[in-house]
Order: structure tokens, then C-alpha cells, then sequence
């Protein structure tokens, strides 16, 4: 081996076990895409004058979730106002009129009509975890046709994902851009202009899925349905699945190991569909149709988890390696409602935790569905709930974050309001949590009385 090859080898070894002891939270709810973290010592309280260790403004607005990657915190926003849908928006707590008043749109502003809209611009940003400071700002210029945006959010929806090499931003008119950790373009591409407009209701919300060298992106949109793989470090097609006309879907791919090999799962609006991510060949589909699907599945011991999204949704958990329809064969269980309509369900220590749009947290038994129990807690919920070190975290739109305590017995923690509209899910690494309004990142931390001090943002 030459000297510089062995630089290189001793160089991704270094990388790979900083990242692996600082636990990064490299894509959307983080690793494995569970929403777990096996990290403790995570806060309990805070507010904008405790246990904040710092928060920083945004160039932007959006509701994507902060990735990390060692010292590196990095969020996708939009700036300029994109146009939005016709007519009416649907509040998520609309049969409670309390909670509806405190509903807002993204910025307190609807989109622009078309005919107002001017230049938008795509960033993707990078700060400092130790203090917030940003490292580097990469923007271009919003181009091709703009899906009709709902008020609650806007081109920056999908969070991106990192890898340790690059980072990998999509936005909700088909620009992707992957990224060096110095903020440099490596490769770009359109797939609104390439393949097919991005129409969907509401607009685009599905997050990139990265597995190995592969990076899977769904496309569930009226005009065209796809599910596409790329090569990570070129850009180039690998593999597309056509998926027809009309589906609808604003989940995120989740690839899981299953009895005879990788599934990949895609919850959508004609059913839950599973492909092989090497070929894209598909494997098997299960459940009817449902309206706009936003939550992603979750996964442990050759079994998923998930909601189908929309109100009062049902939730159910399938056995991977079927081959067809397994509607019949493969469904261990299903609770015909309770689900959440936005926020995925998160798996931890055995039960499963899932909020509805209006705050009422079920906690059912993974292995049957049963309900361990039931509770409301109040807000309104759009972020996927996360999990570590015993704690439930809950983000309500309101702006305050629920800590719950996990058990079989409903117990709330603490209440945290940081007072800014909160509909991005939350992330978790080197014992922080990491939030992000429309416009501010915020980075919480539970001192020990050691290392208190240090931080001027604790009292």
C-alpha cells in the first residue's frame, strides 16, 4: 500500500469513528432514520434564557430538520416568496377553534400568488456546533415551475442528508445539489425540469433516503409518479421505478433489512409498496388507498410500523419479506384509528408513541397494537415526536416541545416554550437538541455543573 493510500485509509478510519462516537444525526429522525437516539443526558427544561446554548439566525424560512455531522449543523431554507395553492387551507386543529386561532402560516404570511411571486433563492447552510457560528452559506437561484405551496410551508420541506463526504439537499421544485462539508458544489440536477413538473397537492415533502452509494428519492406527484435512484457521488440514474400517473405522497423512503434481503418502503396513496433497492424491482404491496400519506415507517426485528396519514389515520404493523399482495398474509396487526396525520410514529423500548394533529398521544404495545394508554397534551402537531435517554420529545407548532417520560404511564416532564412557530422535527446529537423555527436554529444542552459556565446562553 502506498503511503498516501494508507493516509487516506488511516483518514477514513479517523472520520468514521469521530462521527460514530459523537452520533450524528445525519438525515431526516436521524440514524437508521428511527427518531431514536441511544444518547443520555438529554434536557429536560429550557427557554430562551435556560439551557439554551445558543440559537442563530437563518438566512431563510422553511420546515426542514437540522442534520449533524460532527462539528457541522446544517439546514436548507428559501428565501423570496414562492406562490401558493388556490382557495382554502385546511387547518390541522380546524374542530377545535382554540388551537386553529393559534395556527399560523410559514413567516405569518401566505404564499404569494403567482403573479406576485419574485426571485426565490435555495440555500443550504452550515454552522458550528460548538458556539452556532455559520461556516459557510450555498444558495442558487429557484428555476423551472413551482409546485402549488400550502401556507404552512414552503421549497425547503425535505431535509437533506449527509454522508461524511457530502451533503445532499433537495427542494420542492426538483433541485438537488450535493455539497462538500465546505459548502462546494459537486454535482446538480433538476429533476422538475428533467423527468416531470413537481405537482403535488400542497406542494413536495418527501426527504432524500441515502443507503450505501445510492440515493432514493420519491416522486409521488399528479403528473408523474417515480421512485428514483442515483449514484451518490455522480449524480447519475442507477435506476428509475415507474409508479404511473396521480399517487400522491409526502413520505420519505425508508430502506430496512428484511428475512431475504434490503426492502425499500414507500407509504403512499395508493398503498404500501416495498422494492428491492438494488433494482427497483418491486416486492410487495399491502393496504387501500388513503388520502395524501406524510408519515414514514419505522422499523425493528423484521417488522414496520406506520401510520397512512390523514385524520384520525389507522396504524399498523406488516412483516417484511412477502412477495405480492400480503394485505392478508403479512398484516400482524391494525388499529382502525388514533394515528397521527402529519408526524410518523417513533418506536422506543418496546411501544410505540404517535400524536395526533391536535396533541392527543397514544401509546400502544408494538408486538399487538394495544393501547397502553391515551392522553392529550394540547397544540397543534405537524413534527415527527423523537426519543433518548428515557424522554419522549413532542413539537407542537405553538412553539412549545413536550417532554414526555417513556413508560406505561402517561407523564409529562415539562412544558418548553421557546415562543417562535416550531414545525420542523427535531434532531439530537453530542447531547443536545437541536430545533428550528421558520427563521431561528436553536441548540439545547442540560449542562452538568462542570461545564456550565462555558456557555453564557445557561442560568
Amino acid at each position: 500500500m502506498s503511503k498516501s493510500a494508507a493516509l487516506s485509509v488511516a483518514s477514513g478510519v479517523l472520520l468514521l469513528s469521530s462521527a460514530a462516537a459523537a452520533e450524528n444525526w445525519e438525515q431526516w429522525r436521524g440514524p437508521q432514520s428511527q427518531g431514536v437516539s441511544s444518547e443520555t443526558g438529554l434536557p429536560v427544561q429550557w427557554s430562551l434564557r435556560k439551557n439554551l446554548a445558543w440559537k442563530a439566525p437563518l438566512a431563510g424560512a422553511g420546515v426542514s430538520s437540522p442534520v449533524v455531522w460532527g462539528d457541522r449543523v446544517i439546514v436548507t431554507s428559501q428565501t423570496g416568496r414562492a406562490h401558493g395553492a388556490r382557495g382554502s387551507f385546511p387547518l390541522l386543529a380546524r374542530d377545535d377553534t382554540t388551537l386553529a386561532e393559534r395556527e399560523h402560516p410559514i413567516q405569518g404570511a401566505r404564499p404569494a400568488p403567482a403573479s406576485e411571486s419574485g426571485d426565490v433563492f435555495l440555500v443550504v447552510e452550515a454552522f458550528r456546533r460548538s458556539d452556532g457560528s455559520r461556516l459557510w452559506e450555498y444558495r442558487v437561484k429557484a428555476t423551472g415551475e413551482f409546485p402549488d405551496l400550502h401556507e404552512k410551508h414552503n421549497l425547503a420541506t425535505p431535509t437533506p442528508v449527509v454522508d461524511g463526504e457530502r451533503i445532499y439537499a433537495w427542494f420542492g421544485n426538483g433541485q438537488i445539489v450535493a455539497l462538500d462539508l465546505d459548502g462546494r458544489a459537486v454535482w446538480t440536477r433538476h429533476l422538475g425540469l428533467e423527468i416531470s413538473p413537481f405537482r403535488n397537492p400542497w406542494g413536495h415533502g418527501s426527504s432524500p433516503a441515502l443507503f450505501g452509494d445510492t440515493l432514493f428519492l420519491l416522486c409521488d406527484h399528479r403528473p408523474r409518479s417515480y421512485l428514483l435512484a442515483l449514484d451518490r457521488r455522480t449524480g447519475k440514474q442507477r435506476w428509475l421505478a415507474d409508479r404511473g400517473q396521480g399517487r400522491t405522497s409526502h413520505s420519505t423512503p425508508l430502506v430496512v433489512r428484511g428475512p431475504n434481503g434490503d426492502e425499500l418502503i414507500v407509504n403512499s396513496s395508493e398503498r404500501i409498496d416495498a422494492y428491492d433497492p438494488a433494482t427497483g424491482k418491486p416486492l410487495w404491496h399491502a393496504g387501500s388507498e388513503r388520502q395524501t400519506p406524510i408519515p414514514t415507517a419505522v422499523s425493528q426485528d423484521g417488522v414496520i410500523y406506520l401510520s397512512r396519514g390523514y385524520r384520525n389515520s389507522d396504524y399498523l404493523a406488516i412483516r417484511l419479506g412477502g412477495k405480492g399482495d400480503v394485505s392478508q398474509s403479512h398484516v400482524l396487526w391494525r388499529t382502525s384509528s388514533g394515528a397521527s396525520y402529519v408526524p410518523s410514529i417513533v418506536l422506543y423500548q418496546g411501544l410505540l408513541y404517535m400524536t395526533n394533529e391536535i396533541g392527543v398521544v397514544t401509546c400502544a404495545e408494538a408486538k399487538t397494537g394495544a393501547q397502553v394508554w391515551r392522553q392529550r397534551l394540547g397544540g397543534v402537531f405537524f413534527a415527527s415526536p423523537v426519543a433518548g435517554d428515557g424522554k419522549i420529545y413532542m413539537v407542537s407548532e405553538t412553539g412549545t416541545t413536550f417532554v414526555l417520560r417513556a413508560g406505561r404511564q402517561p407523564e409529562v416532564l415539562a412544558e418548553n416554550d421557546l415562543g417562535e412557530r416550531l414545525l420542523a422535527s427535531p434532531a439530537i446529537s453530542n447531547g443536545r437538541l437541536y430545533l428550528r423555527s421558520d427563521g431561528t436554529l436553536f441548540a439545547i444542552q442540560q449542562p452538568s455543573p462542570a461545564r456550565a459556565s462555558r456557555y453564557t446562553g445557561y442560568q
